[in-house]
């Protein structure tokens, strides 16, 4: 499989060090869609802060993508749901973190979650 990032230089804004305008996926045989993950432990009970959400939602991204043979290497694509706006500086943070500086396309929409302690929710696609 090769990813080719997609980033042009005229005709519509710049990307950032840490985003792509899109990735092109060429040679992949499988593709895996993730549903949005919250930053829960495994007995269901969220994290108490942003920072321990986010280690728990990407430590989770790494078990799911693991159990399809995949790893962060293979998002392709990202979609990061924020209780406020003024956590995208920490999940942009943690998701070059995770990511290893690899830009990939990524999305992120400040909304209201399902459950008030649930602060972030992040979906990513994952080809391989």
């Amino acid at each position: 499989m090769q990813l080719q990032p997609h980033a042009p230089a005229v005709g519509v804004y710049p990307a950032t060090d840490d985003y792509v305008h899109a990735m092109e996926v060429r040679g992949a045989e499988r593709l895996l869609f993730v549903a949005g993950t919250m930053g829960l432990r495994q007995d269901g009970t969220a994290g108490e802060t942003l920072a321990e959400q986010l280690d728990l939602i990407w430590s989770n991204i790494r078990a799911i993508l693991a159990a399809a043979g995949m790893t962060v290497d293979n998002i392709v694509r990202l979609t990061s749901y924020l209780t406020d706006a003024g956590q995208a500086d920490a999940n942009a943070a943690a998701r070059v973190a995770a990511l290893g500086g690899r830009a990939v396309p990524t999305t992120a929409i400040v909304v209201q979650t399902l459950v008030s302690s649930w602060l972030v929710e992040i979906e990513v696609v994952a080809a391989a």
